[in-house]
């Protein structure tokens, strides 16, 4: 399984679904000493432009991570003001703004921000994550074509039966349900057929978490960094 590099965390740690109502209760009240806290959303970034060089990304003036983001680069829920921000990218310790994009936020509601499609026509990705405990002995899956050149892909269990069918790119499924406390293998195939583009080999998939799996990369890849993978991060998860 790959795990997420977390450059946020002087933004805040991973976030408990159960504890997201109490954040976003308290996010637009006044307490007795007249401060004000503004309505917020929560955002994950995940960087799939597979060949942008080094970036820094900033929400309106507000720079978002620490360290550089590569190509992969995936970072926890962060809060972020409500309301329309725009999303800048910029060469890593430079203010050369690569690409900007306006996006609205609403208030008590997570999003997955991708940075997607190749570096000379790059665009935003915003999906919002709506978030359910699974059942028990569950965990819940969604699978994102995030590959600008590649055919319609399935996802499925090597061996095992197709969990999402026919998405080409920018196209995801809802959260579904999925057996728990098991290791899987989860292979991309062109769509309708037993072609393999990408494998994720070795995922332990944990009960009551929720995970997004995501398909990146080019099919006219020219070198091996911006070939055709899948990877998969943890959205949240229940005790």
């Amino acid at each position: 399984m790959k795990t997420s590099k977390n450059t946020s965390k002087r933004w805040i740690e991973k976030i408990i679904p159960v504890c997201l109502l109490s954040v976003f209760l308290s996010s637009c009240l006044k307490t007795n000493n007249n401060n004000y806290y503004p309505p917020e959303a929560l955002v994950t970034f995940i960087q799939a432009s597979p060949d942008e060089p080094q970036l820094d990304f900033y929400l309106n003036n507000n720079k978002i991570n620490l360290n550089a983001i590569n190509y992969g680069d995936h970072f926890d829920y962060f809060r972020a003001y409500a309301g329309s921000r725009t999303a800048n990218f910029y060469s890593t310790g430079s203010m050369n703004k690569l690409f900007s994009s306006t996006i609205q936020l609403n208030q008590n509601t997570n999003y997955s921000l991708f940075l997607a499609n190749k570096a000379p026509q790059p665009e935003i990705v915003l999906l919002t994550d709506t978030i359910n405990q699974p059942a028990s002995g569950n965990a819940s899956i969604r699978f994102v074509n995030l590959s600008p050149d590649a055919p319609a892909v399935d996802l499925a269990v090597q061996g095992g039966s197709t969990l999402v069918s026919n998405k080409s790119y920018k196209g995801y499924s809802s959260f579904i349900p999925v057996q728990a406390n098991k290791n899987y293998v989860f292979q991309v195939l062109q769509a309708g057929s037993g072609t393999v583009l990408a494998t994720l080999s070795n995922v332990n998939i944990s009960s009551g978490s929720v995970y997004t799996i995501w398909f990146h990369g080019l099919s006219a890849a020219t070198t091996a960094t911006d070939q055709l993978s899948a990877s998969i991060y943890t959205n949240a998860y229940f005790y």
